[in-house]
């Protein structure tokens, strides 16, 4: 059977309206022409609907089927692209792959975007009439509390709740072993990149409080002027570098440590306009090990995460937890590893 991302990108439309099409969502317009052109090019991948897929009387079920064709619903907290994503595409795929392993069917993938309010959220829900639902990073609290009433089963992807099956890396640990690895390379002068949660409050961020801690327990200061807040946004983390780089008086990290890969590689950028070598005179480290990371100039030191480990996971998780296997919430924390590349492989002296 062919994912919707394979659908998606045959017939060159997102995986939201190839999600409705295929699972007849009508909550929103959309072109009789586009639904032919979605619904030719998934049989010619070899797509099979639901009631193709039910076996006829007296016959066996179809290989993969034992799941019931169970309805899982994915929503993702995510302001750009959910599958164009550098760190949140690679998790999606793997819920997929792992969803589609045990017979089950994803209804649809959707961000907090593209969910207009509660009674959005609600006609989704009984329209579909999920079996089990995966929320992949904090969406709002009302949303939230909304999805654990009506949907059976609930687990998370790094989410802060006790009450449901929770995938994780350890975000705190995960910084402290990149900020470390600074402190050991000779820095003294550690700037950090990120943004906040829902909480809206950085020191309340997992990997700022990472990077603190690291500080701290070398008997570091912070200054200030060195932690950017950009929100998760490359565009604002490059204007904000360029500022600090740009503005007389204030003293210049000689390492930072970015929350995310993709505003590593855009702080990257401004230093190299200016003249400034990586690693000698700014050193970098990311987090999430993108696949870009790798060939950025110099390569990005980083955090590899197993992203496509937790999308898979989390689905497993999901799918045991309908058929009763997990009675109690835990939360699993998969590892994470520093890989160790030219944007920091610089002792300092």
């Amino acid at each position: 059977m062919p994912t919707l991302k394979d659908i998606a990108q045959k017939v060159g439309f997102s995986i939201s309206t190839v999600s409705r099409v295929l699972n007849n969502d009508m909550s929103r317009h959309i072109s009789p022409e586009t639904r032919t052109k979605i619904w030719k090019a998934a049989k010619e991948l070899g797509y099979v609907s639901d009631e193709e897929a039910k076996p006829s009387p007296g016959s066996a079920a179809k290989p993969g089927a034992a799941a019931g064709g169970r309805q899982i619903g994915c929503i993702v907290s995510v302001p750009q692209n959910k599958y164009n994503h550098p760190y949140f595409s690679p998790i999606l795929e793997g819920i997929e792959k792992k969803l589609s392993e045990l017979g089950c069917s994803l209804a649809y993938v959707i961000t907090m975007k593209e969910i207009e309010g509660e009674k959005a959220i609600r006609r989704l829900v009984q329209e579909h009439k999920l079996d089990g639902c995966i929320i992949v990073e904090g969406i709002r609290p009302d949303i939230y509390e909304y999805i654990k009433k009506i949907v059976p089963a609930v687990v998370g992807i790094d989410i802060a709740d006790p009450t449901v099956p929770v995938i994780s890396y350890d975000r705190v640990q995960a910084a402290k072993s990149a900020v470390a690895h600074l402190i050991e390379q000779g820095h003294r002068q550690i700037g950090f990149i990120g943004g906040t949660g829902l909480t809206g409050d950085i020191e309340r961020e997992k990997r700022y409080r990472g990077y603190r801690a690291a500080l701290q327990e070398a008997g570091l200061e912070a200054d200030p002027q060195w932690i950017i807040n950009s929100g998760w946004d490359v565009d604002v983390t490059y204007s904000r570098m360029s500022e600090l780089l740009d503005t007389n008086g204030i003293r210049i990290p000689t390492a930072i440590f970015a929350a995310s890969d993709m505003m590593a590689i855009s702080a990257m950028r401004a230093v190299a306009e200016r003249g400034l070598r990586i690693p000698q005179d700014i050193a970098f480290v990311g987090l999430d090990n993108i696949e870009v990371s790798q060939y950025t100039s110099p390569p990005l030191s980083t955090v590899h995460i197993p992203k496509s480990e937790i999308g898979m996971m989390a689905a497993k998780v999901l799918v045991d937890q309908i058929e009763g296997h997990h009675p109690l919430p835990f939360r699993m924390l998969l590892p994470y590893r520093l890989l160790i590349r030219q944007s920091s492989d610089y002792i300092r002296k």
